[in-house]
Formats: C-alpha cells, sequence, structure tokens
C-alpha cells in the first residue's frame, strides 16, 4: 500500500483487489483516525467560535452593495447609510480620475500578468508607479508588493540577521510584529510612544553588540489615532548610530502639511530610513504596498524579500490607478484640508458631547467604550439610525480597550458629521455612555 494511496484514502471497498487483509485493516484504521482528527479539528473551532459568540465580538462581514464613497448600500440595510468605517481617507475610492485611469489600464495592460515581477510580471506602468512613489517621499527607490502587509512580512527577514537587532513600540500593526517574527534579529520591545524606554533598549542592544539597529514604528497606529513622535525617534536614531523605520500605512496623502506623512509633520523629510505604506487605504483603496528607501536596501529586497519573489505582480489597473492618485496628490492640497477640517470638528464636537476620545487631530477617533459587549451593541444601534461604525475589541485592540473607531473622510460632508454625531449622542444617552 503507498502513502499516496493513504493520503488520497481511496474508498476501501474498491481497493480490495488491490491489497491483503493486512493492507486492508491498516487502510481502514488510517482512514477513521483521519476521520477522528478533523472531527477533533471542527470541535476545537466550534469551541473557539462559542468563546467569540459568548464573549459579544463576533466579527460580521457587512455586505457592501455600493461603490465606496460617504454613503453606501448595505445588502441587510433597507436604506443607504453613512460609513464611517473606512480607510477611505481621501474619498478617491471612487473617484472618476482614478476609475478611468484603472479602466484605461485593462484595454492597454491587461487584467492580470500570471507571473512574478522577476519572471515576466514587470511592465511599464509598475516602474513608472515606483518612480512616482520615490519622487513622492524624497526617496531613491521603490519596490511595490501585494499589500503592505507582505511589504512588512518580507522586510526584516531580507534585510536583518542574528547579529542585528530591531526595536519596536509595543503597540505595532500585527504585520509589523509578523514580520518581525521571521527575522533572526535579536528584538526588543519598548513602551508605546516611550521615548527613554526605547533609549534604554536601543542601549541594551548596543551592548549586546548588535551591527544593525533598527527601530520600527508604526507613523500612525491604526486604533488610536496616535502619531509617532518621528522627529525625536529619528534623532535618538542618529545619536545612537541606528535606522528608522515608518509603517506609512494611515499617513501617507493626508498627514503633514502636504501630505507626504508623519515625517514631515514631524519636521523631519527625508530622514526615515525606510517607509512602507499601502495603496489601499487613502491612495485609492485598491491594493497594492510599496518599501521605499535607498537604492541599495530595495535593490536587496528585489532578490531575497520572499512575498515579492514568491507573489503575482500588482494588477495593471490597481497600478495605473495608484499613477493617477499620485497626480492628483500633487496638483492640489484640497482634499487632505478638506479631512482635516472634517476630523476638527468632529472631534470638537464628539468631546463637548461628553464621549472619552483619544486627543489628537488624526482622522481616527476612537470611541473610548471598554467593554468589547458594549462596543458591538453600540455599533449596531448607529447603524439601525443609518451611520455606518464598527466596533472593536480584544485581540485587535488589548484587553479592556473596546472601542468603536470613527474614521473620518474627505468625501464626507457636513450634514453628514451632524447626523453621524447626532445619532451618537442618541445611542450614547441609551446605552449610558453619556449623560
Amino acid at each position: 500500500m503507498t502513502r499516496f494511496l493513504l493520503a488520497k484514502a481511496v474508498d476501501v471497498v474498491n481497493l480490495q483487489h488491490f491489497v491483503g487483509a493486512q493492507q486492508l485493516l491498516q487502510l481502514r484504521s488510517f482512514t477513521t483516525s483521519l476521520a477522528a482528527a478533523q472531527d477533533a479539528l471542527v470541535l476545537k473551532a466550534r469551541q473557539q467560535l462559542e468563546e467569540i459568540r459568548s464573549a459579544g465580538t463576533f466579527k460580521v462581514e457587512r455586505q457592501i452593495t455600493t461603490p465606496q464613497e460617504a454613503s453606501v448600500g448595505v445588502l441587510d440595510v433597507a436604506q443607504p447609510v453613512l460609513n464611517f468605517c473606512a480607510n477611505n481617507y481621501l474619498g478617491l475610492s471612487n473617484h472618476p480620475v482614478v476609475v478611468a485611469a484603472a479602466r484605461k489600464a485593462l484595454d492597454t495592460h491587461g487584467y492580470g500578468l500570471s507571473s512574478v515581477r522577476f519572471i515576466c510580471g514587470t511592465q511599464d506602468l509598475h516602474k513608472q508607479l515606483e518612480a512616482r512613489i520615490s519622487a513622492f517621499h524624497g526617496t531613491e527607490d521603490t519596490i511595490l508588493y501585494p499589500s503592505c502587509f507582505d511589504a512588512n512580512a518580507g522586510l526584516f527577514e531580507a534585510l536583518l540577521g542574528p547579529e542585528d537587532a530591531v526595536i519596536s513600540d509595543e503597540l505595532n500593526h500585527a504585520s509589523i510584529i509578523d514580520g518581525i517574527r521571521l527575522c533572526k534579529a535579536k528584538r526588543y520591545r519598548y513602551k508605546h510612544m516611550d521615548l527613554i524606554d526605547l533609549e534604554h533598549k536601543i542601549m541594551e542592544a548596543e551592548d549586546a553588540g548588535a551591527k544593525v539597529k533598527l527601530i520600527a514604528t508604526d507613523g500612525v497606529f491604526s486604533m488610536d489615532g496616535d502619531i509617532a513622535p518621528i522627529g525625536d525617534i529619528v534623532a535618538l536614531a542618529h545619536h545612537h548610530d541606528a535606522q528608522v523605520f515608518s509603517d506609512e500605512c494611515h499617513a501617507t496623502g493626508f498627514v503633514g502639511a502636504t501630505g507626504r506623512g508623519t515625517d514631515e509633520a514631524c519636521n523631519v523629510p527625508g530622514q526615515v530610513d525606510i517607509i512602507n505604506s499601502t495603496l489601499g487605504k487613502a491612495l485609492g483603496g485598491g491594493t497594492g504596498g510599496y518599501t521605499t528607501g535607498k537604492a541599495d536596501v530595495v535593490a536587496l529586497l528585489r532578490q531575497r524579500a520572499r512575498p515579492y519573489l514568491f507573489s503575482n505582480s500588482l494588477a495593471p489597473s490597481a497600478v495605473a490607478a495608484s499613477i493617477a492618485v499620485f497626480d492628483l496628490l500633487s496638483s492640489s492640497s484640497a482634499l487632505r484640508d478638506k479631512l482635516q477640517e472634517n476630523a476638527d470638528y468632529f472631534r470638537r464636537q464628539m468631546a463637548a458631547a461628553g464621549f472619552s476620545i483619544r486627543p489628537g487631530r488624526h482622522p481616527i477617533v476612537p470611541i473610548m467604550l471598554g467593554d468589547a459587549a458594549l462596543a458591538n451593541k453600540m455599533a449596531s444601534a448607529m447603524l439601525q439610525r443609518g451611520v455606518y461604525v464598527v466596533g472593536f475589541s480584544y485581540p485587535v485592540v488589548p484587553k479592556g480597550t473596546a472601542r468603536i473607531r470613527v474614521q473620518l473622510s474627505a468625501a464626507h460632508e457636513r450634514e453628514h458629521l451632524d447626523k453621524a454625531i447626532a445619532a451618537f449622542k442618541d445611542v450614547g444617552k441609551q446605552l449610558g455612555v453619556i449623560e
């Protein structure tokens, strides 16, 4: 009896003329064990699902029936609802210029490439977009990935070895954490945006003889809207001969005077060594991510970054649409300015109503509730009032910090903001969140 036949678990009755009695018994035993193992896995999954439901944190994937805009259709809701939970910060996800660029690329460059970049998956559009991103950030070169999760997954393993160290903020995004886990460098974690603890960890890495010391931080922390003190981090890095990596997914396009990100906002443009970001949030909301920085670093990633080497090239339509986005950003800051006005107004009104919100100016506005079930209950009540928001709880955020994360957009008009604020006040009073 071959392992192939066992693995395929072919019907034992049809195998009787191929095998002896002893082998048939072994096969029956194997298939019985396999079924038991599968049942055990299903049972474990059911138990964990029940725990999630009991905790009130079961995630529902609602079906959107329209393009991503300020107002969207939801399959199980009678009327369109205001969308306050999208990463569509600049309102570009359905912008006519962006859509037209994507449609044109379908005609000129096709739907997909069926290949990775180094085989036959590099079109002129990919190189144009990489050059456009480099010019936007003021860097030497850029490498595209299917997503920023892939960019983070590919970075640390390719660049760092056991003789190096990575020093990471404790609240960094899961993709950064997973990327760091893949590398063999010594790992240090510093308290959230705590510069004193960061310096202690850098000094520990120095004492351990680390050759490369890479500080890793989100530029903007996605659950809190906190903007990392990149200026101070860069100063510390220079003092200790370290390098800085920043994930700019919730910053590129709208943080900083011209939307260049947290290095611009913190007055250290061009001084962050490695920047990762996404094309899937403010920059059109489609798909794709990138790493941008020194030419030699990017060149090494092209040779060694596994998500780049083993993933299909970014689709031509997404690439062309992203080029159009960077053209829009370079021509005007009007969308960025409107977004900031919306964020400032919403924050003021919600704070005045008595809600507990994290301070700052970012368009991520966490409504802090603490209790996971309360967060979900509040989100459901808001949907009934025509406002689509989502409750966040552990493991997405630390235990005891459940919240509703509101995200503002340049697509929101003042009447949209006022309707959402009124709904929050109504629901907040009914659930005892505010008086």
